[in-house]
């Protein structure tokens, strides 16, 4: 091993890292950290909080839970939750002390006040961060206005809601808990309660069903008033790439997809002959390029050369492969190349039972029931030969970005969170605070070991992982891919060391190996964060061998995954180790940092089975990390700058069909809809410089009597300028629906037929500008061609779109509403059926299929919210 570097090349880059961190280093010496100064404010709340200890502790159980009430009298007087924060606390200390045998360290109270601040506790693991929840969930649930608790899976969400909601229930308080097969009253059960426990996947579809149901009795959700989210990096940074989607099913053909595919294992990857600067792609310069097609691993890019072209032409006997018409040969053509060549079987996806399941890229988990978008989900089935599912049609969608800032305050807690910081508060409104250790940290963390080939390094790790066995020392080795940790676990299987694998295609094990690998003797492999959430404890024996000992198998495109990683070790001032073991062909440091130190490798003469390690390369393999972390946050900003178009325009359609469920009159909007499309008709064919006998009456009668059906517009002598016609037409337009109004025996049933026919409209046009505005997206990068900023450019287009799609709103109710006949039976309906989401969990088990819905029967009050009797209302027979 050479532990001491004398390159010149090394020293120079030593002295400029020392300098540079030499600088930060004083800067926070001399004036702290942020966490530092945000502590020293929250130090004499934590003291007060402790002040009640002996107190309370003399408080009988009916004392204890008559402080309930009490707190909640005290806000009803004037009291804010500030004040009364340090009793409240000290409340749920002593109820978590009596109920469970577990009372809050100090640090705990630290971090309970920043969560109740709205802010990001960041605690080390083994710190306890689920009994912290217990301390906002609680003050903030006084105030009965609901609190949820996010986790990241149905697990935990029940296992904390099960355990934690003890010391509520203890307290007076409900506790309430949403899974993914909970039923909707079990669910409007749970949100009722004063705090929810709910995974940020189930919690983002409830409120995208909420904004799809068609009466009010169907919504599940209260205000979305405070929100504590556990692993926030997980839920806020990890998954924010990945909007929330709700789909129908679309009846495209699959055909296409098989067909690209067959292609695309015909054509030959090539490469450019050369370097291809960003200005010559710019420019389209020609740059020669041998091959089909060109893969950029880098941007994850794959393009056609020109030979590529003309066999995608000749395969599909097409003249113009630009064509416009041949769209959607291009899409699927790239979408197989990318298929072939950017998505990896065991390291994106698995295939299991006839079908393609992604692999979780942070955690390594299968997800089932996720799909790839726009199209190369198909094309992994067809490239994989298993059955090409139909594309869905998207019904309703948000990122968790804009849902969670949606919540008037918002919390959240993990180990690690700092290195993300600047996203959470430029994106959320976030700040991070550091929380001390219960106990000191002593969990050694070694340097990387850096080593010129793969084979060498993975020696290296079998090596380190045998000599750690041998004296009962249990290990943990993380990998990134399934496929490294069944090739290491062959190696080890080679060398007769017993041992456990933790991968996507084992994970309903993960619980019991996780409880295991913290005994003497044991060797676990698991992908990257399998386990998260659930600490790995230690027997004496191996305490006493040194602790778990972390060996990363390579560093991950985020330096938080691999903090994660070491911070499975070392828990509650435990003994434990870690190192990462780095070889220059590793995907991280093969297309970011390989040419610069293979350099000083060959200038040492390094040998591939030759171990190097120095803080400083370590420093440069983190600066890697780095500019990797800035782009993906810029990749999340620039997502979620598309995405606030489109919020802002669901934020109007979702509030007008909230009007709706609340049983509001829809009239005076109607009757605007109505006066409004005569007065723009008029516009459009009116110019204001012509006489009355030069207009085209034609045109007027064209466009307006087909949704305003009255009598033919002609040319009269008492009309004689625009506005007089304007006036003319919308009385007679008027008197019309008054008399189409006249013909319902109840008034109120031709208002419920207003909201059933508005709120139709509403969601098919809603659902088509989805489609459309995705479209508007995918297509908008060619503005960048002509000097424009596209985002910009979506912006302007998106706002005449949503203008047109309102329009066409107003014209379909109008047209609708003018032709109903009293005989008809209208009923609310959705317009499409959900076929399921990008997050489903896969099937489960389930009974014979039973009535969801309350049975609506003649004389109970209608489900519109009018008041009246079914029968009396929209139950009414014709």
């Amino acid at each position: 091993m050479i532990e001491c570097l004398n390159s010149d090349t090394i020293t120079t880059q030593i002295g400029f890292y020392k300098e540079k961190y030499k600088v930060m280093g004083l800067a926070q010496k001399l004036f702290g950290t942020h966490s530092e100064h945000e502590l020293k404010r929250i130090y004499p709340i934590a003291d007060k909080i402790e002040s009640y200890k002996e107190s309370y502790g003399k408080l009988s159980d009916e004392e204890l839970k008559a402080k309930t009430k009490e707190f909640k009298d005290r806000l009803a007087k004037g009291e804010t939750l500030d004040d009364i924060l340090p009793e409240a606390f000290a409340t749920v200390r002593e109820a978590g002390k009596r109920v469970l045998g577990m009372e809050h360290y100090h640090v705990q109270l630290i971090g309970g006040i920043i969560l109740h601040q709205g802010r990001i506790a960041e605690m080390k693991t083994g710190e306890g961060k689920t009994l912290v929840c217990t301390l906002p969930a609680y003050l903030n649930a006084l105030t009965e206005e609901g609190v949820i608790v996010v986790t990241v899976n149905d697990y935990l969400a029940k296992r904390d809601a099960e355990q934690m909601g003890m010391i509520h229930e203890f307290l007076g308080l409900k506790v309430g808990v949403v899974l993914h097969d909970s039923t909707r009253e079990e669910r409007q059960a749970a949100y009722a309660c004063d705090i929810t426990y709910v995974t940020n996947n189930e919690l983002g579809f409830d409120y995208l069903r909420d904004n799809m149901a068609i009466y009010k009795n169907e919504l599940v959700l209260r205000n979305l008033k405070y929100c504590i989210i556990d692993e926030v990096d997980s839920v806020l940074i990890d998954e924010a790439r990945t909007p929330l989607i709700i789909s129908g099913q679309s009846g495209k053909s699959t055909k296409l997809y098989e067909l690209c595919d067959i292609l695309a294992r015909q054509l030959q990857r090539g490469e450019y002959k050369g370097e291809r600067t960003k200005m010559q792609a710019i420019m389209n310069e020609e740059v020669e390029e041998d091959g089909d097609f060109i893969v950029n691993e880098k941007d994850k890019v794959v393009n056609l050369t020109e030979q590529g072209i003309h066999k995608v032409e000749q395969f599909f006997h097409i003249d113009n492969y630009a064509d416009p018409e041949n769209l959607e040969i291009q899409h699927n053509v790239t979408l197989a190349l990318r298929a072939h060549n950017l998505m990896f079987r065991d390291k994106d996806y698995v295939v299991k039972d006839d079908e393609v399941l992604i692999v979780d890229e942070f955690t390594g988990r299968i997800m089932p029931g996720r799909r790839y978008s726009d199209g190369l989900h198909q094309a992994i089935e067809a490239k994989e030969h298993v059955k090409v599912k139909r594309e869905s049609k998207t019904l309703a969608t948000i990122t968790f970005q804009n849902f969670f800032n949606k919540f008037e305050k918002k919390a959240g807690m993990t180990g690690t969170a700092l290195t993300e910081e600047k996203e959470f508060r430029e994106i959320y409104n976030m700040d991070v605070v550091e929380v001390p250790t219960n106990k000191p940290v002593i969990r050694v963390d070694n340097n990387d070991a850096v080593f010129k080939t793969k084979k060498g390094k993975f020696n290296a790790v079998v090596q380190s992982v045998i000599e750690s066995h041998e004296k009962g020392q249990p290990v943990l080795v993380g990998t990134i891919t399934i496929e490294t940790s069944e090739m290491l676990s062959e190696m080890l299987r080679k060398k007769g060391i017993p041992h456990n694998v933790l991968n996507a295609k084992f994970h309903e094990l993960e619980a019991q190996i996780v409880s295991e690998a913290g005994r003497h003797g044991a060797v676990t492999i698991a992908t990257n964060m399998a386990g998260r959430g659930t600490d790995i404890k230690l027997d004496d024996e191996a305490v006493a061998a040194g602790g778990l000992k972390i060996i990363g198998t390579e560093r991950h495109e985020s330096r938080r995954i691999d903090n994660q990683l070491r911070g499975r070790s070392g828990r509650q001032g435990d003994p434990g180790e870690s190192r990462f073991y780095i070889s220059l062909e590793d995907d991280l440091m093969r297309l970011f940092a390989q040419e610069r130190l293979m350099n000083i490798f060959n200038s040492l003469g390094v040998s591939e089975d030759e171990q190097i390690e120095h803080k400083m390369l370590s420093k440069a393999i983190e600066t890697a990390q780095k500019k990797i972390e800035t782009n993906n946050f810029g990749i999340r900003s620039h997502l979620l700058e598309y995405d606030q178009v489109m919020n802002e325009q669901r934020e109007i359609m979702y509030a007008e069909r909230r009007r709706v469920l609340d049983g509001e009159s829809m009239r005076n909007s109607i009757m605007k809809m109505i006066t409004d499309y005569v007065e723009n008709v008029v516009n459009r064919c009116v110019g204001e410089d012509k006489d009355a006998n030069e207009w085209d009456y034609n045109e007027i009668n064209e466009l307006l009597l087909p949704t305003i059906p009255i009598e033919k517009v002609v040319y009269r002598e008492n009309i004689r300028n625009k506005n007089e016609l304007i006036h003319d037409l919308k009385e007679k337009a008027v008197k019309l629906y008054e008399d189409k109004e006249a013909l319902f025996p109840e008034s109120e049933q031709i208002r419920e037929i207003e909201r059933v026919i508005l709120l139709k409209v509403i969601d098919r046009k809603w659902m088509d500008h989805i489609d459309d505005m995705d479209q508007l997206k995918q297509g908008i990068g060619l503005q960048a061609l002509g000097q424009r900023d596209p985002v910009v450019q979506y912006k302007m287009m998106g706002y005449d779109m949503f203008d047109e799609m309102t329009a066409g709103i107003a014209e379909d109710t109008i047209r609708l509403l003018m032709h109903i006949q009293v005989e008809q039976k209208i009923e609310r309906e959705q317009v499409a059926k959900v076929t399921g989401t990008n997050k489903d969990e896969g099937p489960s088990v389930k009974g014979p299929a039973r009535r969801t819905e309350k049975k609506i029967y003649p004389n109970d009050p209608c489900p519109c919210g009018s008041g009246k009797k079914y029968k009396n209302c929209c139950g009414r027979q014709a």
